[in-house]
């Protein structure tokens, strides 16, 4: 079974605010490459949306409705209902992510 990949707007503002961060504080194609990665995890998931692992953030807290995937430094949290799967969170591992997780996906 083929699974539809969408992304929340804040999964899209996500993308393009990384874009744009590689673009200016690097260089377009080193962001056009971050893009591309990211997109081919995105088909990846359209066969394969088990193969994530559970974000540790949200396991310790005994939430296993979301998965995540890696491209370093980067993770990809996304979430399957049914046959679509919504990525919810683009973001450079290295921040604080107990934070981040809670503001975005719990509402705390």
């Amino acid at each position: 079974m083929a699974f539809r990949v969408f992304l929340t707007n804040d999964a899209e503002r996500d993308l393009e605010e990384l874009y744009d961060y590689i673009a200016q504080h690097d260089s377009a194609e080193k962001a056009e490459h971050v893009l591309t990665r990211i997109e081919e995890i995105f088909n990846h998931l359209t066969a394969f949306p088990e193969r994530g692992t559970f974000p540790k953030e949200l396991l310790d807290i005994g939430i296993r409705e979301y998965r995540e995937v890696f491209f370093q430094p980067y993770r990809i949290i996304y979430r399957t209902i049914g046959d679509s799967v919504y990525v919810c969170l683009i973001v450079d591992g290295r921040r604080d992510m107990q934070t981040l997780l809670q503001r975005r996906l719990l509402g705390a």
